[in-house]
């Protein structure tokens, strides 16, 4: 395909879009955004009833330290899952197709999030109960697993070559507006019931309300095309008489860009580790250690979530104009250096100076979590970029975002400070600099000054 060609399929051209194209591009970011940001709060829901009350409903015999360890580790199931989410993801995503695989994904996270809501306590069934709940937990997190890598790909490889790093942050930015949903209705839930209320049936309430996912669903299935990349690779199969894009994509990717995939997933280590902490980790400690207003915290998530919305997109913004690697090298030493003046904070105990370290953090964390939809997905060739690009971001999510809540609560219980905690922070960010450090630039400065010059092209050509 020539370059003109290539412009005119990708959107780089000069030539301005048609007007239907641009609404149909903007229907796309939109559906992104909105299915992506239920997906989200499914996924964080959890979380946070983790935090709250799990550990009355489903282990009521345990001490209160117990229960909430147990609370944590189920919630860390969905995170054992994301990786193999990502694997059969990228599996069919890369041979069938970006759009189906995103549909599946969003209709089995809705249908295990539910299903949550249904359970029975374990004053009820007894041990039924927990074991259903990590079951449901796993199924999220295969949902979520899968998730991410085909949003990020629809909403990249649709948009323009010039674009795909701001188009990308669609994605990203349903991380803290799920947060923003989740908060507000678990602060609605928690304030107009009562504690025993809330505790009995009212927790339930937001984990039905993922119902509302069905439009989203049945909007991208028929109103949604798959991407021009992965229409182009359709194409070149068919003249070369293939069944299916490429045979073995995630074996390929792994084969011919593990050192990428470990790097990548090293990438988010910052992000991840502190965004945890912030959501989860934090609300367990605020409330039982130093004996906080739940609603307070939830207040202070709440308000810097809503910092961070602003945040990515700008972030994103800025990768399309500076690249994305140097954000993510300034974002992991801004966590690094931030650890423990964030917790310092913490120990104060004042609601408003939580938030400044919540919401500086957040201004760091935006920084590497906002061009890595595009980041990632240009580090690898198109037939085997949503395999490489998910296997990096789940490998992250089991290794540093699940087990960092229940980290948090055992390090603080058996030493009685945040000190180590703080170090583990530091190093997550210095991890994160680190792994960009030994990455390539997929949108350099000789790529951004040529109008029909795809972002990570180069690498792969």
């Amino acid at each position: 395909m020539t370059s003109s060609a290539q412009a005119h399929v990708d959107g780089g051209g000069s030539a301005p879009a048609p007007a239907a194209e641009r609404r149909s591009s903007r229907k796309l970011l939109a559906a992104g955004l909105i299915g992506s940001s239920i997906e989200w709060y499914d996924f964080f829901l959890y979380g946070m009833a983790a935090a709250l009350a799990f550990p009355h409903v489903f282990f009521p015999d345990s001490s209160p330290l117990m229960g909430t360890l147990l609370s944590f580790s189920t919630f860390w199931a969905g995170f054992v899952a994301r990786p193999l989410g990502g694997v059969l993801a990228g599996h069919f995503g890369d041979k069938y197709g970006r759009k189906p695989t995103v549909v599946v994904c969003l209709v089995g996270m809705t249908a295990a999030t539910f299903l949550i809501g249904c359970l029975p306590s374990a004053a009820t069934v007894g041990i039924l109960a927990p074991t259903l709940l990590v079951v449901l937990r796993f199924l999220q997190g295969i949902a979520a697993g899968g998730q991410w890598g085909g949003i990020a790909l629809l909403l990249t490889e649709s948009a323009s070559a010039k674009r795909r790093g701001f188009a990308g942050t669609f994605g990203q930015t349903s991380v803290p507006v799920a947060v923003i949903i989740a908060n507000l209705v678990l602060i609605a839930a928690s304030t107009l019931l009562p504690s025993d209320a809330f505790l009995s049936w009212g927790w339930r309430i937001p984990f039905l309300l993922s119902a509302v996912m069905f439009p989203v669903v049945l909007y991208i299935q028929t109103k949604v095309e798959d991407t021009p990349d992965f229409r182009k690779l359709q194409e070149e199969a068919a003249r070369k008489q293939q069944a299916t894009v490429v045979r073995a994509p995630l074996n390929e990717a792994v084969r011919r860009n593990w050192g990428r995939i470990l790097l990548g997933c090293g990438t988010l280590s910052a992000t991840n580790s502190l965004f945890y902490v912030s959501i989860t980790g934090l609300l367990s400690y605020g409330t039982t250690t130093l004996h906080m207003e739940r609603n307070s915290l939830l207040t202070v998530t709440l308000l810097s979530s809503a910092l961070m919305t602003v945040v990515l997109p700008v972030a994103g913004h800025l990768s399309d104009k500076f690249g994305r690697r140097i954000l993510i090298l300034v974002g992991g030493l801004g966590v690094a250096a931030w650890a423990f003046p964030y917790f310092a904070l913490v120990g104060t105990k004042s609601a408003p100076l939580i938030f400044v370290a919540v919401a500086v953090g957040f201004l760091f964390q935006g920084l590497t979590y906002g061009p890595a939809a595009a980041f990632l997905g240009e580090l690898f060739a198109p037939n085997v970029r949503y395999s490489g690009a998910s296997l990096a971001y789940q490998l992250s999510a089991i290794v540093v975002s699940g087990g960092t809540p229940i980290l948090m609560t055992a390090v603080i219980a058996e030493t009685g400070t945040t000190t180590l905690v703080a170090v583990y922070i530091a190093l997550m960010g210095l991890i994160t600099f680190a792994s960009a450090w030994f990455l390539p630039e997929t949108n350099p400065l000789e790529v951004r000054r040529d109008p029909d010059a795809l972002p990570g092209a180069h690498l792969y050509s």
